[in-house]
């Protein structure tokens, strides 16, 4: 028996634990010492032999469980109780513990308690003799395991993940925790009864498979993620942790499942939000490029072949402009599900952004089904879309290419696709093209042309022609309109009918607009300087002004800038720039005209020519059109809408100029018929700004000299 203080051997490779664990022994009476390591705990020992050792069970260099080894090997040490402390609740490294040597273990965070009661029975079992230090060591042995198992359960049922524990032996389940019952709907009990098998975990042979790389001492982690069956007939997606564990003569599965039913939906969710347009619920453009390249990977050689489309809605701006977004929104919504009904089973349709649809139809060997579904496609459109009791008709253009003869790559094929679409809006809308060799040059040299321009509004390459306007009776010139020119460096002039839709179409139109009204009131305020006088000049204003510019301001600047009244400028429109975002634009030409500038309707008589609009919208001057001018004394109908549209403008109090007057008899019509204006070349031809001049003093010349006569 022990009469002294028993000392207590503490080992431990970090001082702060050593220390803990000797403050923690100091109300039991032990004296106590320690060790910072495996090496110098056994040189302790061999020097003064402690009544029990209290030791962390891993160390750098010799761990707990090698000094525990070589101690119990030696006959002189083999009596000493050690107690391994350890952070570790597997299974297996208490076993290797119990194989070296120690007679207890304590767990971190120590409890005192625990570890006094530890300290003292070990050393208790010492003082007995062996046999009872031997019934002893049973009973703490079996007190260890039951309070390891309660802690182990106690830690499954914690968890939010399910655990199951599968046996080798038998392949059912030795142990789930209540995450499990739970996920599943069976009881604990229940479990017990089945295995892995019996919810679609695994295969019996996909079993085997997992056990024998851990029989054949490869025992590696495994994560997977399977379909699990419950009792209710339901399903659940888990993702699944598997290890393999060694448990006396059988081999354990532990299973650690999480339930990523809801990460699944999250992810298909994204997917399809990846590919899938969220207006229309339609393929998008990332979708339609790879299933064009899936479609000609599969009809590659004597394959099928396949026709891409690309179809734009006409004039869908001004729904949105209009009618607003929403309505716009709700039309691409109609137009999707009529388009949807146009193609077959193999084929594919996608919006490809903004009022922009994609198809690949499969031809078989007959090229033509691609005429026959861009027809079907015009009369799906036919019949007009209710946007909440508004009644709208909408067309399409369609442009066609066909593989493998117009390429065989798909970037090729959809660029191509593309610049047939456009060539189908140059030839009027409505209606489809299919691709050809002239329509890529034409779209290089358009594309040219976009880039000349770009530089052009850089670098200051534009001026401004005049054409006079007469006022018939006194025949005077009374006014001009300001035309836009392009000397193209290395070209000379550029044709305004080649180069403006081009500014129109890519929205240049904008500030080339604002510099021509700066530009003009500045020439009439050097004409009201000099010998020319005050003269009122007219500037072309396009639709793109009104919905995306700012027009008002843009005018009120100039005038203000350059010093020049608002009766000296005149703003011309056409008939359909009027229509774009009527209230926008009627706001605006009424103020602008508050101010004292005049408003007048280009090319009259080839649009809309709606009596309604010219009551709503203020306007000063009809400009009738050059086509109805030509022909205006041989053609009986020009003559007929000629004075229709001079007597219907008359009776709203509106002027009438007529363009494009050439001949004489033109103009004795026009007069004989009460027209104000005339413009064309029988006045003069559009001149530079310092050919005005010399043409009024000119004719102001004449005019005396026929006085005098």
């Amino acid at each position: 028996m022990t009469t002294s203080a028993p000392t207590v051997l503490i080992v431990d490779d970090e001082a702060k634990n050593r220390d803990l664990l000797a403050v923690l022994l100091e109300p039991g009476g032990y004296d106590t010492t320690s060790a910072a390591s495996g090496e110098e705990a056994l040189c302790s020992v061999a020097c003064e032999a402690p009544d029990l050792i209290l030791i962390a069970q891993t160390m750098p260099g010799i761990d707990g469980c090698q000094v525990a080894t070589i101690l119990k090997a030696n006959p002189a040490t083999e009596n000493i109780p050690i107690i391994m402390v350890t952070g570790m609740e597997d299974i297996g490294m208490r076993q290797a513990g119990l194989a070296a040597g120690a007679g207890e273990f304590v767990s971190k965070p120590v409890d005192p308690a625990e570890l006094g009661l530890r300290v003292r029975n070990l050393l208790r079992l010492k003082d007995m003799g062996e046999l009872e230090g031997q019934v002893l060591v049973l009973e703490q042995q079996v007190a260890a395991r039951t309070a390891d198992l309660l802690r182990f359960r106690t830690a499954m049922n914690a968890t939010p993940d399910a655990i199951m524990l599968v046996s080798r032996d038998t392949m059912r389940f030795v142990e789930v925790n209540d995450t499990t019952c739970t996920m599943l709907g069976y009881t604990h009990a229940e479990m017990l009864t089945l295995g892995p098998v019996a919810l679609g975990a695994a295969t019996h042979e996909e079993l085997e498979q997992m056990f024998e790389p851990a029989m054949g001492g490869r025992i590696k982690p495994r994560l997977s993620e399977v379909t699990l069956h419950c009792k209710d007939g339901g399903l659940v997606d888990v993702e699944i942790h598997r290890q393999a564990l060694l448990s006396g003569n059988d081999w354990i599965i532990v299973s650690v499942m999480r339930d990523i039913t809801e990460r699944r939906r999250a992810q298909e969710s994204l997917q399809y939000q990846a590919s899938h347009d969220v207006l229309t619920g339609l393929p998008n453009r990332a979708w339609f490029h790879e299933a064009l390249h899936s479609t000609l990977m599969m009809t590659q050689g004597a394959g099928p072949r396949v026709a891409v489309m690309f179809l734009d809605l006409d004039r869908f701006k001004n729904v949105n402009d209009t009618l607003g977004h929403a309505m716009g929104d709700e039309l691409l919504v109609q137009f999707s599900a009529r388009l949807a009904t146009c193609i077959g089973e193999r084929d594919t349709v996608a919006r490809l952004g903004g009022d922009e649809f994609g198809l690949i139809l499969m031809l078989d060997r007959d090229a033509g089904r691609a005429a026959t579904v861009a027809g079907r496609i015009a009369e799906v459109l036919y019949p007009p879309f209710n946007l909440r009791g508004f009644e709208v008709i909408v067309t399409a253009s369609v442009g066609i290419t066909v593989h493998p003869q117009d390429g065989a790559d798909p970037e090729v094929l959809i660029k191509y696709a593309d610049t047939a679409m456009y060539e189908a809006k140059h030839a009027g809308r409505d209606t489809y093209r299919f691709f050809t060799a002239q329509m890529n040059a034409d779209a290089l040299q358009r594309q040219d042309l976009e880039h000349a321009l770009r530089k052009a509004v850089e670098n200051d390459e534009f001026e401004l022609y005049y054409q006079p306007k007469m006022l018939l009776g006194p025949d005077t010139i009374v006014g001009m309109e300001a035309l836009l020119r392009w000397n193209r460096p290395g070209h000379g002039l550029v044709s305004p009918a080649l180069f403006v839709p081009v500014l129109e179409e890519t929205g240049l139109i904008v500030r080339v607009g604002r510099w021509v009204i700066d530009s003009a009131c500045r020439q009439i305020k050097a004409w009201t300087l000099g010998t020319t006088g005050p003269m009122q000049v007219s500037v072309n204003i396009a639709g793109r002004q009104f919905a995306e510019g700012d027009l008002e301001g843009d005018v009120t600047r100039a005038l203000a800038e350059h010093g020049v009244p608002a009766a000296l400028l005149e703003l011309e429109l056409t008939e359909t720039s009027l229509m774009i975002n009527t209230e926008r634009t009627m706001q605006c030409l009424s103020n602008l005209r508050a101010r004292g500038i005049e408003v007048s309707v280009d090319d009259f008589g080839t649009g809309y020519s709606s009596l309604a609009y010219l009551r709503r919208f203020p306007i000063d001057k009809l400009k009738i059109d050059i086509a109805f001018i030509r022909d205006v004394t041989t053609n009986a109908d020009d003559a007929a809408i000629v004075n229709a549209i001079i007597t219907m403008a008359h009776s709203l109090n509106v002027q009438v100029v007529a363009e494009g007057v050439e001949t004489i008899g033109q103009k004795a019509f026009l007069v004989a018929h009460g027209c104000d204006q005339i413009q064309g070349y029988l006045v003069s031809r559009p001149l530079p700004a310092h050919m005005v001049a010399k043409l009024i003093a000119l004719r102001a010349a004449n005019e005396q000299a026929s006085l005098m006569a």
